[in-house]
């Protein structure tokens, strides 16, 4: 299968590097991001016993994820767990972690540890602290998302608490979307924060259509995260961020 896509030239983006690559197809972007988070584990696992994995939930990423699948990796050393969740049990069909079941843990991936951010009986404050353990073991990769608001994880522009949200020091917090369009009918939820983000070795943003694009152009412009919170993926110091879009 032909992967190649139209690499546009890295911008500095508030000092650091962003590195754009467009795909002419849904099915080249699908392969082409799952081939880019492989290469990334199995660099990993040469250098070390286990590799983390965290992903978003959303539509958007589905086809990378069962692309990635079929990925031939020791997949029983691989740690799975979760940008964001939505305060729902891990079988709920509207949890992220209902999401990556069954799209990721489905053929080669079914061998891979999968940590959920919830569970039944546990707290929202025990989630969190519980994420936070976990999140001690750096993530290899992290794969975002964008929302048609600019959001990221689950940090929404407008917020209340996100400007201490963004400010925390611990990889995880509760937050509260009430009243933010973007959250739909989930306003309590947990997410990483950019002190989470940050150890990370490498971050990856998924997103696709026209629209998206141009709002990541415009956020490209800028560097207030209050404003456009997925600017904390390329603003937040650490690896250089990819972002993989078609139309």
């Amino acid at each position: 299968m032909n992967t190649r896509g139209d690499a546009l030239p890295e911008v500095d983006v508030a000092g650091r590097r962003v590195h754009f690559l467009a795909w002419d197809s849904a099915e080249q972007w699908a392969w082409a991001g799952a081939i880019t988070i492989a290469a990334e584990l199995r660099r990993a696992l040469e250098q070390q016993p286990r590799a983390r994995l965290l992903l978003s939930g959303g539509k958007t990423p589905a086809p990378v994820y069962e692309a990635l699948s079929r990925a031939p990796l020791a997949w029983d050393r691989i740690d799975v767990a979760l940008v964001d969740e939505r305060w729902l049990q891990p079988g709920d069909a509207d949890s992220n972690s209902y999401l990556v079941r069954t799209t990721l843990l489905q053929d080669k991936a079914a061998q891979a540890r999968f940590e959920t951010l919830t569970r039944t009986g546990r707290s929202i404050e025990e989630a969190v602290a519980s994420a936070n353990l976990h999140a001690r073991q750096v993530s290899d990769v992290v794969t975002l998302g964008m929302g048609d608001d600019g959001h990221t994880a689950s940090l929404f522009p407008g917020m209340r608490g996100l400007e201490q949200a963004l400010a925390n020091p611990n990889a995880y917090v509760a937050v509260d979307a009430t009243g933010c369009p973007g959250a739909g009918a989930w306003s309590r939820r947990i997410s990483l924060t950019p002190a989470g983000l940050a150890p990370s070795r490498m971050r990856l943003l998924l997103i696709r259509g026209e629209h998206k694009r141009r709002l990541f152009e415009r956020a490209a412009d800028g560097l207030d995260p209050l404003e456009l919170p997925v600017r904390l993926a390329f603003t937040t110091p650490g690896a250089r961020l990819r972002v993989h879009w078609c139309p």
